[in-house]
């Protein structure tokens, strides 16, 4: 197939671009580079899809209308992978504009794209901040989510309602996938796993929020990519009693981990005690995450599996092999 992967130069799009030529599909990748983080990472990611003969770069904003359209027009996707976005959930409370150019008019380029250009499949990146406050374990897709609690978590339920439009007005099938805080090589460096390895080996103390009070469902990404590249090859069909083709799936570890303890599994990788600084919870930010993910191995036979320990010491055998010397590890 011809695949538009959006967010290409991106933490979870590299990774789900190399999986895609790996297996022989042909790739255009687009981002804009832009600075929310250092460009030197994302065009480190790139230089990891350039020796693919069957990759091709092209620099744009989905924001961008008149760019997107024309790049619809002349490339005749077969479907199309949407993963870039403003991402951060902090960021969105000091620069909200740039998420709603983003993730709500970026979106609609893609959609309109697809819809103008009879996109086989379009596959997006939505994200467990949809449930906002919700404290009913685990989150399932069925559960209310109108009450989000950062402006993230709002472009992201609009994406969802916006896919939702097209598909039942023009017969898009979409598939949104809500991600539950992924990790893995090549991670994003604003990430709190990210962040806590860089100070722990500069002996710096790290910030951890709520006194450590917090969970999270931590999803390996090759268990991301090998649920999105499952639903991309499984159109949406309506799923009864609805008749438009339109599909919302968790994608977790299903296995919530307390932060204490994440920061533990880092601590032994490293053979190094972290320094904490107990801080009380951050504005935007929930108490816990946990997924509900019986519906997507229901629709792809697939449920995330790679044990916290596992993922952790894959992320820093690579973090230390670009960022510091690799320390010995604890027996």
């Amino acid at each position: 197939m011809k695949v538009l992967v959006t967010g290409a130069a991106g933490f979870i799009g590299m990774h789900t671009a190399i999986r895609l030529l790996e297996r022989g599909d042909e790739v255009v990748g687009i981002d804009n580079l832009g600075d929310y983080y250092d460009p030197q990472l994302k065009l480190d990611r790139l230089a990891q899809l350039q020796p693919y003969a069957s990759f091709r770069f092209v620099r744009i904003d989905v924001s961008n209308r008149d760019a997107m359209a024309a790049l619809f027009a002349a490339e005749k996707f077969d479907r199309v992978v949407h993963l870039a976005a403003q991402a951060g959930v902090r960021y969105s409370l000091q620069n909200p504009h740039a998420y709603v150019d983003s993730n709500v008019s970026g979106f609609l380029n893609v959609l309109e794209g697809c819809r103008y250009h009879r996109v086989a499949h379009l596959v997006y990146a939505s994200s467990s901040s949809v449930y906002g406050g919700n404290t009913k374990m685990p989150f399932v897709e069925t559960d209310t989510v109108d009450h989000p609690i950062s402006l993230y978590a709002a472009t992201k339920k609009a994406n969802e309602l916006m896919a939702h439009t097209y598909s039942h007005l023009y017969g898009l099938p979409t598939t949104g996938l809500r991600f539950f805080t992924v990790y893995g090589p090549w991670g994003r460096p604003d990430m709190a796993y990210f962040l806590f390895t860089k100070a722990i080996l500069a002996g710096e103390p790290i910030k951890v929020f709520n006194h450590g009070d917090m969970a999270r469902d931590f999803t390996y990404v090759d268990d991301i990519v090998e649920g999105v590249l499952r639903v991309l090859d499984k159109v949406a069909t309506p799923e009864l009693p609805s008749t438009v083709p339109y599909r919302l799936f968790n994608i977790g570890n299903h296995a919530p981990v307390q932060l204490l303890e994440f920061i533990a599994c880092l601590e032994r990788s490293l053979n190094r005690d972290a320094k904490k600084e107990l801080l009380p919870m951050q504005d935007g930010d929930v108490k816990a995450t946990y997924a509900d993910v019986s519906a997507l191995d229901a629709w792809v036979g697939f449920k995330p599996s790679t044990p916290l320990s596992t993922g952790i010491a894959r992320f820093i055998d690579w973090y230390c092999s670009e960022y510091a010397p690799a320390p010995s590890r604890r027996s």
